[in-house]
C-alpha cells in the first residue's frame, strides 16, 4: 500500500500544505480546483489528492457538493480555552511515551510552512514524520516542520527519545517559551488508520502547534493526528470573580453554558492529555 512506499508520507504532507494554501488563499464560498485539475497542477497521483481533500473535507475545510465542485467551507468559530493573559499549565500526558520515525529529511519550506514560520518559501526547514506511542501502542502521527538552521546536526536518535524540546535547549541552544496550539475533531485516512491501527474514517483529535522562542521567532510548526478512541483532553477549571475585570469582557468558554461567566470571572486552567485503557 501506498503508506509503505518510502517518501509517502512526505508526499501526502506536501499535497495537503499545497491543498490548504489554496483554501487559506481564498474565501468561504470560493470554489477550489477539481481533484484532475489539482493533479495537473502539483505533479501527484489521483489517491494522493483525493487523500489529502477527504482530510480537508473530514476536517470541515472543505465541502464537496455533487455535481458541483467543491468549496470553501465557512468560516470557524475560534474559541481560546483561556485568554493570553491567564495562567495556564499543561501537565504530561499519562504512559510511557515513546517515537518511531517515519520520515527525517531537509527540504524548502514551501508557501504555507514559511508563512508560519516567517521564512522564504525556499529556506529550509527539517520535516519529521513521526508515530508516537504510549506503552507500545500507537497513539498519534505527529508532523514536525523546524528550521533547518537552528538545529544543524538534528538526528534522528533526538527525535525517537526524550524531549523534543529538552533537545532544543541542550544541544542546539535553542529556548522555546510560547506554543499557540488549536484543537478539531476530524477521521483518520487509509494511510493513517494503518499506522494508528484502527478501522479507516475512525474519529481523531487534529492538533496544530506553532511554537516560539525567547525571541518571540517561530520555530517549529507541528500538526498532529491523536486517536479519538484512547486520547481525550482533561481541564481543571479554577473560578474566581475578577472586580478588575472589563464588564463588556463577555463569551463563551467550552463546556460552560453561555452568561455563565458573562463579567468577566478570572478564569485559570490546568490541561492535561489522558489516555484511555482498554475496555
Amino acid at each position: 500500500m501506498e503508506a509503505d512506499v518510502p517518501g509517502a508520507v512526505l508526499k501526502r504532507e506536501r499535497t495537503r500544505d499545497a491543498v490548504l494554501e489554496l483554501i487559506e488563499s481564498r474565501s468561504p464560498g470560493d470554489a477550489i480546483p477539481s481533484e484532475r485539475a489539482l493533479c495537473s497542477l502539483l505533479g501527484v497521483s489521483r489517491p494522493t489528492v483525493r487523500a489529502a481533500v477527504d482530510e480537508l473535507v473530514a476536517a470541515g475545510l472543505l465541502v464537496r457538493e455533487h455535481g458541483r465542485g467543491m468549496f470553501v467551507a465557512p468560516a470557524k468559530i475560534t474559541q481560546e480555552l483561556v485568554a493570553g493573559d491567564r495562567s495556564l499549565t499543561v501537565p504530561r500526558a499519562a504512559g510511557a511515551w515513546s517515537s518511531r520515525l517515519l520520515e527525517f529529511t531537509t527540504l524548502q519550506a514551501g508557501a504555507r510552512v514559511g508563512r508560519k514560520l516567517r521564512m522564504s518559501p525556499a529556506a529550509e526547514i527539517v520535516y519529521v514524520a513521526r508515530l508516537r506511542l504510549v506503552d507500545g501502542a500507537p497513539m498519534a502521527i505527529e508532523h514536525l516542520h523546524i528550521r533547518a538552521e537552528l538545529v544543524p546536526g538534528l538526528s534522528a536518535q533526538e527525535l525517537e527519545s526524550g524531549d523534543l524540546y529538552e533537545h532544543l535547549r541542550t544541544r542546539h541552544d535553542v529556548h522555546v517559551r510560547e506554543a499557540v496550539q488549536a484543537i478539531e475533531p476530524t477521521v483518520v485516512t487509509r494511510a493513517e488508520a494503518k499506522l494508528l491501527d484502527v478501522p479507516e474514517l475512525s474519529p481523531a483529535l487534529l492538533f496544530e502547534r506553532l511554537t516560539s522562542d525567547t525571541t518571540g521567532r517561530p520555530v517549529e510548526y507541528v500538526h498532529s493526528l491523536y486517536r479519538g478512541d484512547r486520547y481525550r483532553i482533561v481541564s481543571r477549571l479554577a473560578l474566581g470573580p475578577a472586580a478588575e475585570a472589563a464588564p463588556d469582557r463577555e463569551g463563551h468558554h467550552p463546556g460552560i453554558p453561555p452568561g455563565d461567566f458573562a463579567h468577566g470571572d478570572t478564569i485559570t486552567s490546568s490541561t492535561r492529555g489522558d489516555i484511555q485503557t482498554g475496555g
